[in-house]
């Protein structure tokens, strides 16, 4: 008698299996599945993870909400023009629907799940919700975001997690790197991934780094600077944000100011007209330096032109016991590792007590989600440096309709409203 072969698992069921309990909501039985399963399965068609399968099923029936399969003109989660989240009378079964979604999606993300996974629509799991008008659903997805990328950013620098026995090929490895936490009072496992290279952090105004974009030529346009492979180094839309930054950094005439990254000259302009007692301009771009030869800000009184990178400039300023009462950091093409290390390791050496410092927020704003989770992010980083941070939004017009995109190789700004931050130091 011929022995049975046994049955060999299939993975596409497998990943169905869990897609299913995901977009039924069935905690139990996901739980099973989640045993030997991952919680970062794909479907082949759609590109759904379990994370979009659960947000997807709570899907609001108004007229408000968008259908799951996204139109041509929504783009990475932001539907024309809009981010805002829409606020819907949802009935009790709707309640019941949101509440079992909600359980469902900690059980993913504290099994692994990846939050900023993208579907065929291009969308995390956060801009389906977003899209959907799934305000709280929306909120789990930022808060693992900013979970995520905190942990990540100090896995980054080095930091031991899991004790100083871990094996040494694991060590550094931020993808390796496992969390236990509780809930229901059992252990999960919270595995630790790396984020797609184009999101939050990297998604500021360029993909290209700050060693290229120094060594690229620049083009000057009346209302841009663009680099030699067409991306916006800056634009003349930025001239509102910039000049209420300037309003609110530099609230009175007299005042020490430090700008890191001249650009277009836009902020230096509005700091100009609040008459500093000193005005120091750092600027990295020899292209960049030249021009502002050529429109004499170098002869301008109390102006001091720094040539070069604020890594080697700073320092300088710091030993010399130079103080300022307002900051300002915009530079191109570096990442929000670099911001981060500018205000925890620079800023309290320039910075009077009184002062403030802002910066050019642009992290992940090519992605409402994102954005979102670096808003979090970059707070609770400052507050741990020993800084408040304020808020103000402004709103920004739709970029698209009014051409400024026109041979821009990348939409570096898509969202409807601009975050504004002004730090000033904790107390």
């Amino acid at each position: 008698m011929e022995a049975q072969r046994p049955i060999e698992p299939d993975p596409e069921l497998d990943t169905q299996k869990i897609l299913l309990a995901s977009s039924n909501h069935d905690f139990d039985a996901l739980r099973i599945l989640l045993r030997t399963g991952s919680a970062n399965v794909q479907d082949r068609d759609t590109g759904f993870t379990p994370l979009h399968a659960a947000i997807a099923a709570c899907e609001l029936e108004s007229e408000n909400a968008l259908p799951v399969e996204a139109p041509a003109f929504v783009t990475n989660g932001h539907v024309n023009g809009s981010n805002e989240l829409e606020s819907s009378n949802v009935s009790e079964d709707q309640e019941k629907l949101l509440e079992a979604a909600k359980k469902t999606m900690r059980l993913l993300l504290m099994n692994g799940a990846i939050w900023n996974d993208l579907n065929k629509n291009d969308e995390t799991p956060g801009c389906l919700a977003l899209r959907l008008g799934l305000n709280e659903l929306y909120e789990i997805m930022v808060d693992a975001g900013v979970r995520a990328e905190m942990l990540l950013n100090r896995l980054n620098e080095g930091w031991e997690l899991l004790g100083e026995e871990d094996d040494d090929d694991e060590e550094g490895d931020p993808a390796a790197m496992v969390q236990e936490l509780e809930e229901d009072g059992d252990a999960q496992v919270i595995a630790v991934e790396e984020a797609p290279a184009d999101s939050v952090a990297d998604a500021s105004k360029t993909d290209v780094n700050s060693e290229d974009y120094l060594q690229s030529d620049l083009s000057f346009q009346h209302d841009r600077i663009l680099d030699s492979d067409g991306n916006g180094v800056m634009m003349a839309w930025e001239t509102d944000i910039m000049k209420r930054t300037a309003d609110l950094l530099v609230p009175q005439e007299g005042l020490r100011i430090l700008n890191l990254g001249h650009g277009m000259g836009i902020i230096d302009s509005f700091f100009q007209q609040k008459l500093p007692s000193a005005h120091h301009i750092v600027e990295a771009h020899p292209k960049v330096v030249e021009k502002m030869k050529k429109d004499a800000w170098h002869e301008k009184s109390g102006v001091t032109v720094h040539e070069g990178k604020w890594q080697d400039v700073v320092p300088r300023l710091i030993e010399e016991g130079i103080n300022f009462d307002a900051i300002y950091f915009d530079t191109f093409a570096e990442d929000y590792k670099t911001l981060r290390n500018f205000f925890t390791e620079h800023v309290i050496g320039l910075l009077d007590e009184n002062g403030k410092w802002g910066f050019f927020n642009g992290l992940g704003a090519d992605r409402q989600v994102c954005y979102d989770v670096y808003t979090k992010v970059v707070e609770m980083d400052a507050l741990e440096a020993g800084f408040d941070t304020e808020w103000e939004s402004i709103e920004v017009p739709n970029l698209e309709e009014s051409g400024e995109w026109k041979d821009i190789r990348r939409r570096y700004w898509v969202l409807k409203e601009y975050k504004l931050p002004i730090f000033t130091y904790f107390g």
